[in-house]
Parts: structure tokens; sequence; C-alpha cells
């Protein structure tokens, strides 16, 4: 029997992690994916199956909840390991943006529980199931980065995962950690972070997967990187 692929893609009812799961459910992955709205992702979930042929273990929930992690624990020792796994599920935080000066710390503390602590965590429960060249994909963005007024919160949460992923990957050598920024992208999020804007210009969340898959499918060094960057690189090379 040949020998398939795994990967666990959080936040993949739509957007980048559905983008993403689209794709690797077409080269014969086995996928598991979550989210918190179950309905949509029981419908990304028939799409997949329906266009691949992979097996999908869909598993709606939050991942900043211990019991919903432990549930996707288990389906991951169902498949026999794993090979990928793309933390993709974010939050953004009360919309619009609001200062610091005003920053409701209740809110704070649940973007950082979603965004810093749950993947932290789910990468703590799977490490032992990770199979030998594992990739481990933490998706940052630019906010990480760059102060942009009114992003302290989600973009200081990124930040925090940018590092705590980085160490990782000097802990775990033996794995290939990576933090992408996917860039701007035509996504409910975004549109939720500038409300009552025209985000149409953007690109869709598929644009950003082949740089994903350059990471997946090759042997890049751990570290950051931007997707757009990285197929202007292939392209280049």
């Amino acid at each position: 029997m040949a020998y398939r692929k795994s990967a666990l893609v959080t936040g993949a009812s739509r957007g980048l992690g559905l983008a993403l799961a689209r794709s690797l459910g077409s080269d014969g992955w086995d996928l598991i994916i979550d989210a918190r709205g179950e309905a949509d992702l029981a419908g990304a979930a028939a799409d997949l199956s329906l266009e691949s042929g992979a097996a999908v273990k869909a598993i709606a929930g939050d991942v900043a909840r211990e019991d919903h992690r432990r549930r996707l624990l288990a389906a991951v020792r169902e498949f026999g390991g794993l090979d990928v796994l793309v933390h993709n599920a974010s939050l953004l935080g009360p919309s619009p943006q609001p200062a610091l000066a005003e920053y409701p710390m209740e809110a704070l503390e649940r973007v950082y529980a979603v965004n810093v602590l749950a993947p932290l965590r789910l990468t703590q429960l799977v490490l032992p199931m990770l199979r030998p060249g594992a990739r481990v994909i933490a998706v940052t963005s630019d906010a990480a980065v760059v102060p942009y007024e009114g992003w302290g919160g989600y973009g200081s949460s990124k930040a925090a995962l940018d590092q705590l992923f980085a160490v990782l990957a000097a802990e775990r050598p033996e794995l290939r950690v990576y933090r992408v920024d996917p860039g701007d992208m035509n996504t409910r999020m975004h549109q939720e972070a500038f409300p009552g804007e025209d985000i149409s210009d953007r690109p869709p969340p598929e644009a950003s997967v082949p740089g994903l898959r350059v990471l997946i499918d090759g042997d890049l060094p751990s570290g950051r990187y931007q997707a757009g960057a990285l197929l202007t690189a292939e392209a280049v090379g």
C-alpha cells in the first residue's frame, strides 16, 4: 500500500486554510481540519472529500480549548502520524482595531489564547506524532514586525507567535519550522479588519498557497518567509 502523507490544518473552513487543504488534498494528502463553525467546516470537508478523494477528518471546535486540542491529537493518532502541522487559525480581536490605550484586556487575553498559546500547546501535544522531516508552519503577519497604528493587539500576538516558533526551530533542528507571512488577502478576517472598506483588490487566499507549498514540498531551512517572495525566488532559481 502506498504511503499517504497527512496534514493537520487549523482554521480550514474558509480562506487560506481551506485553500491550502484543497491543494494538499488534490495531491493525495489525508487531512485533519478544524474551525469553530461546525456547519461551514462540515461543508468544507464534504467538498474536499468529493474533489480529491482524500481522507478528511473534520473536527469542529475552539483551538483555545484543551478538550478540542486533544480531539485533534486523537485524530492524528488515528492517521498514524503527521507530516505537516499548519497553525492557521487566528483571531483578529475587536473590529475596528482599538488603540492600545483603550484595548479591552479580556479581548486581548482571548487574542493571545487563540493566536499564541493554542498553537504552542497543540504543537506540544502532537510533537511525538510528527514523522521524520515533518514541517510545522505558523501563519504570521507583517503586523508582527511593522508597528501599524491600531494593530497592537493582533500584531503583538503574531510577534509572540513568531518568537515561539523561532525558538522551537532552534530547539528541534530535526524539524522544519516555518513562520510564513501570506501577505494581504481578500478574506473575511481581512474585511473585518477594515470594516466598510472595499478590499476586492486584494488577491484571493489561493494566491498565497503556492508559496506555502514551496515550504511543504521543498527543503528550505527553518525560518521566517513571505509567501510571495518564495514564489519570486523559485521563479528566479
